[in-house]
Formats: C-alpha cells, structure tokens, sequence
C-alpha cells in the first residue's frame, strides 16, 4: 500500500514538474513585443511566397531565413507531432531544419540574416500557448544558430496574421490554394535558394534558379 501511494505521488510530482517546465518555455504575446523583434518590411509578400513554395497544411511549421534585403536564402517546412506544446521540442525541432538548408552565423559579431516562422493551425488569429511554445522555440533556435529572431507568424482559416504587430490580412489561409512564386513577389533569381520539406519539385526547380 505504501509503494502503491508513494509511486502514485512520485508520478503527480513528475508530471506537475514536466507541465511547469513547458509554461516556463512559452512567451506572452507583451514579452514577445518587448523583445524587438524587427519588422518585416512587407510581410504579404513574405507570407505569399512561403505559403506558395511549401502549401503548408494544420499542424505545418514553415521557418524561413531572410538575408538583409528580406529576401529569401532559405526555408523548410515540416510538420508538427502530436505531443504537449513545449518551446524545447520546437526548438529542436527548429533548429535541425535551419542546419539542413543553411549553414550557421556564430562567428560574426552582429547576426545580419534573420529566421521567421510561419505556423499553419487551427483556430483563430488569438494567440495560444501553442503560439507561445513556438515564439520561445524560433527565439533559441535563432540565437544557437547565429541568426536574428524575426517575425511569428500564424495561418489559419481566418487568413494571417503576424503576432506582437497587429498585421495581417485575409488571403492566404489555411484552405486557400497557393499562387505562383511569381505572383507572390518572391525574388527567386539572386541566390541558390535552398529549400526543404513541403515544396514541389517544380517549386523547388524554380526557387533554385
């Protein structure tokens, strides 16, 4: 009776521990803002071209690196598991798609490119602390990797919307078909564009051009 109990209070302990963890690795929508995050000079165009290479779908994580210009160097897209939010596993998860597709900034002083992440989901545009859990993660990423934390974006049925800024916009959405690259503005001849995960092989060929 005695180890029934106490195995049982140990398994509470551990579970309320492991819960506490994962709050302490989300940020408030006010911390996020505090943070100075840059702006992004024309978010459409950025939305429009990611959601247009990779289609992301529910559940689908797009990160993005934007040299100093906002254009495009690299991007992944891949898709979520289905465990508790936590801004650790999505920092991991965050930073093994960075490593794939472009190499590492730590040795300069200052980061001169930036990662952005666009999050198709459910729901509407009101942040969550799944939203929270993926602001901490893209954060960290940013910093082990050298690079700038940019923008957090979310899709959803609703359309867009970048979060700590009150930006966004209708189309895309989370049901709307992709446009072409070229309609999105997306400037795909000025670097050797890498490109993981979600995208088509025809998008994929045209990034790369």
């Amino acid at each position: 009776m005695t180890f029934g109990f106490a195995s049982s209070a140990a398994t509470s302990i551990t579970a309320s521990a492991n819960s506490a963890n994962r709050l302490a690795r989300l940020l408030e929508p006010a911390e996020w803002a505090a943070a100075g995050i840059p702006l992004l000079r024309n978010p459409r165009e950025v939305v429009g071209g990611l959601h247009a290479r990779h289609r992301p779908a529910p559940a689908t994580a797009v990160v993005a690196v934007l040299d100093h210009e906002e254009r495009l160097a690299a991007s992944a897209s891949f898709s979520r598991r289905a465990v508790p939010a936590d801004g650790w596993e999505f920092r991991n998860a965050l930073l093994a798609h960075l490593r794939r597709v472009i190499p590492h900034d730590l040795r300069r002083r200052t980061p001169v490119r930036t990662a952005v992440l666009l999050y198709c989901r459910e729901g509407d545009e009101r942040w969550t602390e799944e939203d929270g859990a993926w602001m901490w993660g893209l954060r960290d990423a940013c910093t082990l990797h050298g690079l700038r934390c940019g923008a957090y974006i979310t899709l959803t049925r609703g359309g867009w919307q970048v979060l700590g800024e009150g930006r966004g916009g209708r189309h895309p959405n989370s049901t709307s078909s992709p446009g072409r690259l070229a309609d999105a503005g997306t400037d795909t001849d000025h670097v050797p564009l890498r490109t993981a995960g979600g995208a088509v092989d025809a998008l994929r060929r045209t990034a790369a051009r």
